[in-house]
């Protein structure tokens, strides 16, 4: 019974993106380790949090109200935007520190294999904040994939009649990194991306 019990945790653990099954099992004999008010207390944080969260209802990001404090900000530049596919991606540009203006999450990427389309994603309602909040530039921040490109793409040719400045993020070799062991896509897209010194 607890190795049927363990196995059904195991799985449910590994389901999760970026856990594997050697993982999901150290998670948890740690979570069977635990003493029994930390397991509690572990548990509880996760259902309040699920509970809480929500989506902003202006940026689509995660918020635990119904506007988030970034759409709300005085301090942010209001001018511009970033455009990112999902709403995790705002926490890894907002640790970066260099990035001061607001968001718009899309709920992912153009993606005709897997029969997603412009009208699947939050595109409408970019193209609706962008005169209400005069809105100058728009940073696309979507990833360095062939959907990625092609989002981004189509959002450049949307955002064209409306006069408003399109930017893509660069995309390169990593810091570190070599040119013999990029990739060709990566060292092709670096290349296209160069900047004047």
């Amino acid at each position: 019974m607890a190795n049927h019990l363990l196995e059904e945790m195991v799985d449910a653990l590994s389901s999760l993106p970026g856990i594997g099954r050697k993982s999901a099992f150290r998670i948890s004999f740690h979570l069977l380790r635990l003493e029994q008010g930390l397991f509690h207390q572990f548990i509880r944080q996760l259902t309040e949090t699920k509970s809480r969260i929500q989506f902003c209802k202006r940026c689509g990001s995660y918020s635990e109200t119904e506007i988030c404090d970034i759409c709300t900000s005085e301090k942010r530049d209001s001018h511009t935007f970033c455009v990112v596919e999902q709403p995790e991606d705002i926490f890894f540009i907002e640790n970066t520190k260099e990035f001061q203006g607001k968001y718009h999450v899309l709920n992912g990427v153009i993606s005709p294999l897997e029969g997603i389309g412009p009208r699947d994603l939050r595109i409408k309602e970019l193209l609706e904040r962008i005169e209400p909040e005069q809105v100058q530039e728009v940073l696309i921040a979507t990833n360095p994939t062939l959907e990625g490109d092609a989002t981004a793409d189509y959002l450049a040719n949307q955002l064209k009649p409306l006069s408003v400045n399109v930017t893509r993020i660069a995309y390169g070799i990593t810091v570190g990194g070599s040119i013999e062991l990029s990739d060709q896509y990566t060292l092709g897209r670096a290349i296209r991306s160069r900047l004047r010194l």
